[in-house]
């Protein structure tokens, strides 16, 4: 059967050859019947003007150039998928690039991908050419493999850490504040139903961890990964607390820093631009790691977790607040274009790896809870947001990297929606030599 004989739900007829005796090459719907069972969900149209897939469709593939071909075949899957879209070569109509979730709910439910035969796979690369084959360079906001990172150190190392760090956060602060809203707060959020607008949402988490926390007026917090200072402003503003946040990223730092004197809180809340490693040694009445556990890579842990046992005073708390996978047997390291667009080097484990760490470390796990639903409706609203703001976000950061959000965040949120990851918090404290705890018999929160 030929590629070029193979339609969608037909059989193989033969072609008779023009004159000369050659066929015709490959179009660009022949290609994607070939590797398609059934066909696609979705309208697919090539640059070279063939079309496949339901004309009633609401939404279309549009393969743009040759460029956008040879990403697709030279890394099938996720990256080459995400090349040909930062790049422009493959675009999507039917869904605005700032959250292009229905687009991506349809091929996650109905695109069943085939593996061609041996025979059908040489005559589609000598159809299109050997040259289809070399792999074009990737888009500027791709970082680079893993194995090259090695030149910053080896993976977690202090340097290495601070450049993954960099890549994610030091992207522009002004627009993290259009993706994100006034809270500046980059994890999930905590609703009480789904009419909750995210600033609600927001501090309603910071509330929630707070309240595990039991802060009151003049205990000292430490804040591991705090981001642009939203727990550590939090913390200072609405319970009196002198709270010390730690971050990686200069960017985040800086617009804390700013933040915290903006609201006259220089009395009580400081950011630090420092490694968790170089963190102050306290002790600490209570310490929040809010989304920090997803950078330090599990075979780190121990470390990890024994650094914050060592901040934390003998009856202290410590909130964990971190994605998880939803299989605790599953990959720790994250797919492809997760590794070079999103968070290189960023790892997750399942719940139950990471209640055994905390365990093992010293501390005594009080009170665990899943917030999986509620991580789905903070990234509905980031993507809300960058659809809002998507002309001012495109002016800041280009276009590529806007359009690497917008899939990343409405990817997200379909895997969280999916059960495919999930979001824990785990609540332990620092027991006395004695075995002895202050920790109510039952949630004081």
């Amino acid at each position: 059967m030929s590629l070029t004989d193979r339609e969608r739900g037909g059989s193989a007829t033969p072609e008779t050859p023009p004159a000369g005796g050659r066929r015709r090459p490959p179009s660009v719907a022949d290609v994607v019947r070939a590797v398609t069972d059934g066909g696609p969900p979705v309208r697919i149209t090539g640059y070279d003007g063939s079309t496949t897939g339901p004309a009633d469709s609401g939404i279309t593939l549009q393969i743009r150039s040759e460029r956008g071909l040879s990403y697709l075949l030279t890394a099938p899957g996720d990256l080459g998928m995400a090349r040909a879209y930062v790049s422009g070569d493959l675009a999507l109509t039917g869904v605005h690039p700032g959250d292009p979730y229905e687009a991506l709910r349809l091929l996650k439910d109905e695109l069943r991908l085939r593996t061609p035969s041996l025979t059908e796979a040489v005559e589609l690369v000598r159809g299109l050419g050997w040259e289809r084959l070399r792999p074009p360079p990737p888009p500027p906001q791709e970082a680079v493999p893993r194995w090259r990172r090695l030149v910053a150190g080896l993976r977690h190392s202090r340097v290495r850490d601070s450049t993954a760090i960099s890549h994610h956060y030091d992207v522009s602060n002004a627009f993290y504040e259009k993706v994100l809203g006034p809270s500046m707060t980059y994890t999930c959020a905590v609703y009480q139903g789904p009419d909750d607008t995210l600033e609600q949402a927001q501090a309603a988490k910071y509330d929630l961890v707070a309240g595990k926390l039991a802060l009151k007026p003049g205990m000292r917090l430490l804040d591991v990964g705090c981001g642009w200072g939203g727990m550590v402003r939090h913390a200072a503003r609405e319970y009196g607390v002198r709270a010390i946040g730690v971050t990686l990223s200069k960017a985040q730092a800086q617009w804390a820093r700013a933040a915290i004197e903006r609201e006259g809180l220089g009395e009580l809340a400081e950011v630090r631009y420092l490694d968790y490693r170089d963190a102050p040694t306290g002790p600490f009445d209570a310490i929040s790691s809010i989304g920090l556990t997803e950078h330090v890579g599990v075979r780190h842990y121990p470390a990890y977790f024994g650094a914050l046992w060592q901040r934390l005073r003998v009856g202290g708390r410590l909130l964990n607040h971190c994605i998880t996978r939803a299989d605790n047997r599953a990959p720790h390291r994250s797919g492809l274009f997760i590794d070079r667009y999103v968070f290189p080097d960023g790892e997750l484990a399942g719940p139950g790896r990471l209640v055994s760490e905390v365990h093992d470390a010293g501390f005594e796990v009080q009170h665990e809870e899943n917030l999986r639903r509620h991580y789905a409706l903070t990234l509905a609203a980031w993507c809300r947001n960058l659809v809002a703001h998507w002309d001012f976000c495109v002016a800041e950061v280009g276009a590529g990297t806007a359009r690497v959000w917008g899939l990343y965040m409405a990817g997200s949120r379909l895997a969280f929606e999916r059960n495919g990851i999930q979001l824990h918090q785990v609540l332990a404290t620092r027991p006395g030599p004695d075995g002895g705890s202050d920790f109510p018999f039952r949630p004081d929160w």
